[in-house]
């Protein structure tokens, strides 16, 4: 760990839509100058265009586990799997037990983030059909905003009834991040498979049974209700190209999020990765993702986040009904999107704004996401060189990766979280280093 004051010495800077070459000077845990060669401080290097600094990556969606869910994820073990990923802050959901559903809960989560995590933290608040007064009374400094599960959701945390989902949109003094899929639709569908495949149908169905209709029915319902009532929405992982149809570029209170496995992934790869790839929403088809790709480029996604979502293998076994949904992803979401820089899908700059920037601005994170003095130092050195996803690299306490196996040509060399260098190529730091994060 590297604290104080020092230099981070001719790099390639990407920020803020520019790309340059500076020295960067850190002081008690901030930026305190940026040095370019224009301004005749920096050494007169070569520009080395293989080794770039990044501002950290702020991950809007992710799923630690604690308290309660321990034996798969902790806050420990999954911040130190963002930061050795350039993932400087992490925004957790509210599906731990007991649910984060009373602000004295979310009190008691932040208590308990401190000194655990990595890399920075926040909560948010969990709706359910009762707790209106405890939304209404949220300070929007405390928490990124209030999780709304409109579908796929368990424990009293669906809130799938309109008048409800209605009296949120008007109540809520903050962001509300939704989990749009019909449930309805997803029950029917469910039956429909099973008396034709039996009780727990293989994956493959996965996508039949939370299907495009699902998604897109629950998405149009809170887009309306939320234009009605004038709400700050932004919809958790988008899956389908329909879906898409209904947000309009660059709005600035309506947005949705893309996750990388659906950035990643198609529905032929049930054939090869099973359940391992098995998510709600479902991962869909190559034209949805398709779709989804162009939309990082055209304004209609706003942020790109993982739904990092630790289970252990066993608890992947079975099909549509007993496997377990969600996957980690948090420590190779960066390498595979410069995966999809290096495929022309999108600029790095592109990148940057959806990964870094933007979530900073929609969740209005304080002196983070950017390189700008004054700033938090948050940062992420990535260099060009191939490396193989290998089960000995996974941080994650549940050690396992649907991308076992894959090679990037990007790696993550160095993060550092509030000027201290917690990931430095070979190991993270024992001390954590995490701070809460203000909105």
């Amino acid at each position: 760990m590297k604290e104080g004051r020092f230099f981070i010495e001719n790099v390639t800077i990407v920020n803020e839509g520019e790309r340059y070459q500076a020295s960067v000077l850190i002081e008690d845990g901030r930026i305190a100058e940026i040095c370019t060669k224009e301004e005749g401080r920096c050494k007169k290097e070569e520009k080395k265009e293989s080794l770039l600094l990044l501002p950290g990556v702020i991950d809007g969606h992710v799923h630690m586990r604690e308290p309660g869910l321990t034996h798969k994820a902790t806050m420990e073990s999954e911040t130190r799997a963002a930061a050795r990923g350039g993932v400087t802050t992490v925004l957790d959901m509210p599906n731990v037990v007991p649910q984060t559903t009373s602000l004295q809960l979310l009190q008691e989560r932040y208590a308990l983030a401190e000194s655990r995590c990595h890399v920075n933290y926040g909560f948010y608040l969990g709706a359910t059909s009762d707790n209106i007064e405890e939304i209404k009374h949220l300070d929007p400094a405390s928490c990124p905003g209030v999780k709304l599960f409109m579908g796929s959701s368990t424990g009293g945390m669906l809130v799938d009834k309109e008048e409800q989902i209605r009296q949120i949109f008007r109540s809520s003094p903050t962001l509300i991040m939704t989990h749009c899929e019909d449930t309805a639709r997803i029950n029917a569908n469910m039956a429909e498979v099973k008396r034709q495949y039996g009780d727990d149908p293989d994956v493959r169905f996965h996508p039949v049974i939370r299907d495009h209709e699902a998604c897109y029915q629950s998405t149009a319902l809170a887009v309306r209700l939320a234009r009605k009532a004038g709400a700050r929405l932004h919809v958790a992982h988008i899956t389908t190209a329909k879906e898409l149809e209904l947000f309009s570029p660059n709005d600035e209170r309506i947005t949705a999020e893309a996750c990388v496995p659906h950035l990643l992934f198609t529905d032929e790869d049930y054939q090869t990765l099973g359940t391992r790839i098995k998510c709600n929403p479902a991962i869909k088809t190559k034209a949805d993702r398709d779709a989804l790709r162009k939309a990082l480029t055209n304004g209609r996604i706003r942020t790109v986040a993982t739904d990092h979502a630790p289970h252990l293998l066993s608890e992947k076994e079975g099909g549509c009904l007993k496997a377990m949904s969600g996957m980690p992803m948090v420590q190779f979401s960066l390498p595979a999107m410069l995966g999809l820089v290096e495929e022309g899908v999108l600029s790095l700059e592109r990148l940057v704004e959806l990964m870094c920037h933007n979530p900073a601005r929609l969740y209005n994170i304080k002196e983070r996401g950017f390189i700008r003095e004054g700033y938090w130092a948050d940062f992420t050195l990535v260099r060009r060189k191939p490396w193989t996803v290998t089960k000995d690299c996974i941080e994650s306490r549940c050690g396992w990766s649907p991308l076992e196996g894959r090679t990037f040509d990007w790696q993550v060399e160095k993060t550092w979280v509030n000027g201290c260098l917690v990931w430095d190529g070979t190991s993270v730091s024992l001390q954590p280093n995490g701070k809460r994060v203000m909105f």
